[in-house]
């Protein structure tokens, strides 16, 4: 194994130098703002502050399919937060997120405005607000969240465990990419094994566990996260990959997979969103030149 250089870990670690890699500027082990900023507030009810990247995309793909459904109460305003910049850690976004992540939302329809962060909470919460693809049956429901919450609890071994260690940090690890890379797939797995019993991840609706999980293993088996793909040999999860292709065919899932993104195609960037109107400013990419 050609692993880096033993190293024994100090009896109590301290934040003493930088840690290297493409995200050292603004890893650090204290939390708070470190400068003052108002976030901007728009016209619609629902205002997010977010980023394209595969958590982000969850929320703004379903707000585009409640859109879809007539649903006007869930006009939104998509600002864009620039994390590789910092903007996470203005004073105004820490008020609505502690946690200084995207996604955050703030609802402001009724008299005292909402708070809601960490994806998974702000799909629960707008899926219920409004009614749809969340299943109100017991059993349903129970499915629908379980996979939700496996989502949550996967794919940060996918995100900070194996795109981390196979694409950014600035020392290849032997050990901590074969240790990733196997339970990256074992994950998919579990998604092929699911999806040869069923046409959606909860079952035979469409419902926020597909939502959530479709930016993360639809991207990964897509080619679109870490390039990972030929390396995962992703391309043998048939399954995974028909449940993908069904969903990106989706209007509102292609609509909601532009919105705050300034990478990739051109023609498919959408920094923010304020009205429907915003998606026609710039032709329709071809899916498949996506990232």
């Amino acid at each position: 194994m050609t692993d880096s250089p033993a190293y024994t870990p100090p009896k109590v670690w301290t934040w003493n130098k930088p840690n290297g890699g493409q995200f050292a500027s603004i890893n650090r082990p204290i939390a708070g703002p470190t400068h003052e900023k108002d976030l901007p507030v728009g016209r619609h009810p629902l205002q997010l502050y977010s980023l394209a990247t595969p958590n982000g995309q969850k929320v703004t793909i379903l707000l585009e399919e409640l859109l879809a459904l007539g649903h006007s109460g869930a006009e939104y305003d998509a600002w864009l937060i620039k994390i590789g910049a910092g903007e996470q850690f203005g004073s105004g976004f820490v008020a609505v997120n502690p946690n200084s992540k995207i996604p955050a939302l703030v609802d402001r329809s009724g008299a005292t405005p909402i708070r809601v962060f960490e994806s998974g909470a702000i799909l629960v919460y707008l899926a219920e607000k409004f009614g749809k693809f969340l299943p109100t049956e017991p059993g349903p429901r129970a499915e629908c969240l379980s996979w939700l919450f496996w989502q949550m609890g996967s794919a940060p071994y996918l995100g900070g465990g194996l795109g981390h260690f196979y694409a950014y940090a600035p020392t290849k690890i032997e050990y901590a990419i074969d240790r990733f890379a196997m339970e990256v797939k074992r994950q998919l797995d579990v998604l092929d094994r699911r999806l040869a019993e069923t046409e959606y991840i909860a079952g035979s609706t469409y419902t926020i566990a597909d939502i959530a999980i479709l930016p993360w293993y639809g991207g990964l088996v897509k080619g679109w996260l870490y390039g990972a793909a030929e390396f995962l040999s992703a391309q043998d999860y048939k399954n995974v990959h028909r449940w993908a292709d069904t969903l990106l065919e989706r209007p509102a899932v292609q609509r909601g997979r532009r919105v705050n993104r300034i990478s990739g195609e051109p023609s498919y960037q959408l920094p923010e969103r304020h009205d429907a109107s915003d998606f026609d400013a710039k032709p329709e990419a071809k899916l498949a030149a996506v990232k």
